[in-house]
């Protein structure tokens, strides 16, 4: 099985002057998932290269024990430091797509004509898509048979709450839980923090960082399922 993981090469947190980027959970969880279960991962950004990490991500009350096990795994910080480029990447040459939240791609990747050609062929090839944390927002110009791909469609993300507890409610250009709904989305989520992942046919969405695990081994799940289908 071959995975794509696309990151941000966006570091500026609106016009704050603070840094930004991928959150590092979310990264690291789903890679090592994906890893350990024999899948073949490419790894990719806007801009290539080493994606910027949000700091907020690493301070010491955030350590999860995948971002333990990353900085002790040189393969997986090579992997990181050396993205391919978005542009470059066809959704022929994978079996899914897996889209790392954190603040960053609500700048560049919900705008990125690169990442919404990607996705749309992806979902358009009968392939499952999946996207963590504010990373569904990057949906948000994605359409599929003329529509927003999210109409009608169960999703989750990032929520208002959630927006709202880290403060970041008027810095971000727009919030995932809105801008799904007002694509017409139906909007699911849990309690701020809790993990949550939710699964509308080929479209897989987690709620939050706590969501990473989770939602990687839901998407692994679901493809197994599809190819045990295909091959019945």
């Amino acid at each position: 099985m071959k995975i794509l993981m696309v990151l941000t090469s966006h570091d500026q947190l609106g016009n704050t002057g603070r840094k930004t980027g991928f959150w590092l959970e979310e990264f690291a969880a789903p890679y090592f998932v994906f890893r350990d279960a024999g899948v073949e991962l490419t790894l990719a950004t806007p801009k290539g290269g080493q994606p910027p990490l949000d700091p907020k991500s690493d301070l010491p009350e955030n350590q999860t024990e995948a971002q333990i096990r990353f900085k002790k795994d040189a393969a997986a910080q090579q992997a990181l430091s050396q993205t391919a480029k978005l542009a470059d990447m066809k959704s022929e040459n994978f079996d899914t797509v897996f889209y790392v939240g954190g603040h960053g791609p609500m700048w560049d990747l919900a705008e990125s004509k690169d990442s919404i050609a990607l996705l749309e062929s992806f979902y358009s090839s009968g392939k499952t898509i999946c996207l963590v944390c504010h990373s569904p927002g990057v949906l948000r110009h994605v359409t599929y048979q003329g529509a927003p791909l999210v109409k009608g469609k169960h999703v989750t993300g990032f929520t208002n709450g959630e927006e709202a507890d880290v403060q970041l409610t008027h810095v971000v250009p727009f919030l995932v839980e809105d801008e799904l709904m007002r694509l017409g989305a139906i909007f699911e989520k849990k309690a701020n923090w809790q993990p949550f992942s939710v699964v509308d046919g080929r479209l897989i969405t987690g709620q939050n960082p706590a969501s990473s695990t989770t939602t990687a081994k839901t998407l692994l799940q679901t493809l197994g399922q599809s190819k045990s289908a295909s091959a019945s």
